[in-house]
């Protein structure tokens, strides 16, 4: 008596995870035209196609990129490496890196480092043991020894969200220390002459505000009362800035915040202590988040085009993961003040 056939047996290789060859046996064709009809359809009839793609769908197969990309030398993913998802800062790079690597047939890998840099190191390291077409970064502040694998990995790499002269690869940024030096510019221009920060701890909004202080500092201004908090920066610890900052220097006329969470937290902390903002206090933010422009005051903050971030960060690694030349390797966005009434 002969056993009633039975659909696609899974080929058991410790895991259990079905394979091209059970797909291949429940179409009812030879393995390389299942791996045909996956890869590149349009070297199939339509009805192989057919019995493939139908075969997928019932046994849940998911193809091996990695095997597929080993051959060709490409993996179509790329990592991004952002220090926080918990702020919506990056959000915008992300979501334009996403959509213009998907554009060209490459998916988004991300990775969250936090702000310390074993953090990172570890993550890049399993980041480039899966070889992808490109890795992403926040900032250029990286350890020796991070930095020593990147340019190791051969792998195209772009940083963002800043700028050095020393890139790993390539760039897309703009200059923290220009922003600090402006920002007090404006608020100098604004006749505000007891100015403060109220910062996160991280390294790039540290050299922000140290630009700032120096700027006070050669115009003749007293020291900037500087307030740190911990990275991602929130509302609550903006208010807490601002208490900390008020029982030291009750007379402040100006905080700049490094980020627009932190300055909504000094606007409420303000409004809580009867402070008016902007006429005993100006607040000036950094990131121009999707709010600030429907605040009351309306937050006056430091745009950047985060948008312009990710799309040309994506450009330089299908640019490169394609062959073709890339230059410049150094892209900088800039910056600008969108002046609200907070300040």
């Amino acid at each position: 008596m002969t056993a009633p056939a039975t659909p696609a047996r899974r080929a058991r290789r410790g895991s259990g995870a079905v394979t091209l060859h059970d797909v291949a046996r429940l179409a009812g064709v030879a393995p390389i035209t299942a791996s045909r009809a996956l890869n590149t359809p349009s070297q199939v009839s339509p009805d192989v196609l057919k019995k493939v793609t139908d075969a997928v769908g019932r046994t849940g197969y998911v193809r091996n990129r990695l095997a597929g990309g080993l051959a060709s030398a490409r993996s179509r993913l790329v990592a991004a490496v952002v220090p926080t998802i918990a702020g919506p800062v990056f959000l915008q790079t992300v979501q334009a890196l996403t959509e213009a690597l998907a554009e060209h047939g490459y998916q988004l890998m991300l990775g969250q480092s936090g702000y310390v840099d074993s953090r990172e190191d570890a993550l890049l390291e399993t980041i480039i043991g899966r070889r992808p077409d490109g890795i992403v970064l926040t900032g250029i502040m990286h350890s020796a020894q991070g930095r020593k694998r990147l340019l190791a990995a051969g792998i195209p790499v772009v940083e963002t969200w800043d700028l050095t002269p020393t890139p790993i690869d390539m760039l897309v940024g703009f200059s923290h220390p220009e922003v600090g030096r402006a920002v007090a510019e404006f608020l100098l221009a604004r006749g505000r002459h007891r100015l403060a920060v109220v910062a996160g701890d991280d390294e790039r909004s540290t050299r922000r505000l140290q630009a700032f202080s120096q700027a006070a500092a050669a115009a003749g201004l007293r020291e900037v009362a500087v307030v740190t908090v911990p990275a991602p920066t929130t509302l609550k610890s903006g208010r807490a800035g601002l208490g900390e900052l008020l029982q030291r220097l009750p007379d402040t006329d100006a905080v700049f915040c490094s980020s627009d969470l932190l300055a909504l937290g000094v606007m409420t902390e303000a409004q809580a202590r009867g402070i008016a903002v902007p006429a005993q206090l100006a607040v000036v933010g950094f990131g121009d988040l999707a709010f600030s422009a429907d605040l009351y005051p309306a937050l006056t903050t430091v745009r950047i085009d985060g948008m312009a971030i990710g799309r040309q960060a994506a450009q330089f690694i299908v640019d490169r993961a394609e062959g073709r030349e890339v230059a410049p390797r150094v892209v900088d966005i800039g910056f600008s003040i969108v002046a609200r009434e907070s300040a």
